[in-house]
């Protein structure tokens, strides 16, 4: 009996080294360390440098340019007829024509232009034109000057007048009105002709004073 126990004794001390002899051989190994990495932060690489891009400010559209007038021809004769200024006081008008030289030669005149009025359809009016301001009224020099001898180089202007009272001495009659006027500068130049700004307001008169061709 005492044999038999220290054998069991003996058996079970051994058994027991070794599962813990195994147990002590079976132990998780420790994890490995981890790599080194690098330290500190990731450095960056420099972009490409560039220049600066200008900044454009936007233009506004430019304006297409307006047409230059076109000149009108010179007509034939080589002399123009242009509307000018005028003056009425108490029914009495004056009214100032330029003749202007547009050809390339000179141009001589000399006494008192030829003229006639037509009305707004283009027709022609009976007036009694004559020179100097009377019968109208008394004297008035644009229109009473002695004529002389005038020479227009290129460029060159001169004027005339034309002198009429607006005036009503009979209701029956209705009132005349020129609205064209045409112009023979001198004996045998081409007739000029000219539609009017302000109409020659003769009313039932029936005269107009034609004065000289002046410088």
């Amino acid at each position: 009996m005492i044999t038999r126990r220290w054998v069991r004794g003996v058996v079970g001390g051994a058994v027991a080294a070794g599962l813990l002899a195994g147990a002590a051989g079976c132990e998780t190994p420790p994890a490995p360390k981890a790599a080194p990495g690098r330290t500190g932060a990731p450095k960056k690489t420099p972009a490409p440098s560039r220049s600066p891009t200008p900044t454009s400010t936007p233009s506004a559209p430019a304006s297409p340019a307006a047409p230059e007038p076109v000149p009108e021809p010179c007509p034939e004769g080589g002399v123009r007829l242009v509307e000018g200024s005028g003056d009425g006081v108490m029914g009495l008008r004056l009214e100032g024509y330029r003749l202007v030289n547009c050809g390339t030669d000179e141009y001589v005149l000399e006494g008192y232009p030829q003229v006639r009025l037509l009305d707004k359809q283009d027709q022609l009016l009976e007036v009694a034109i004559g020179h100097g301001s009377a019968p109208i009224t008394s004297e008035v020099p644009a229109v009473d000057a002695p004529p002389e001898r005038v020479t227009l180089a290129p460029g060159q202007t001169a004027s005339m007048a034309l002198l009429w009272r607006d005036r009503i001495t009979d209701v029956t009659v209705p009132p005349v009105e020129g609205w064209v006027l045409e112009v023979t500068p001198k004996p045998g130049a081409p007739r000029l002709g000219l539609r009017l700004t302000r109409p020659v307001d003769l009313g039932n008169t029936g005269q107009l004073g034609v004065g000289p061709w002046k410088r």
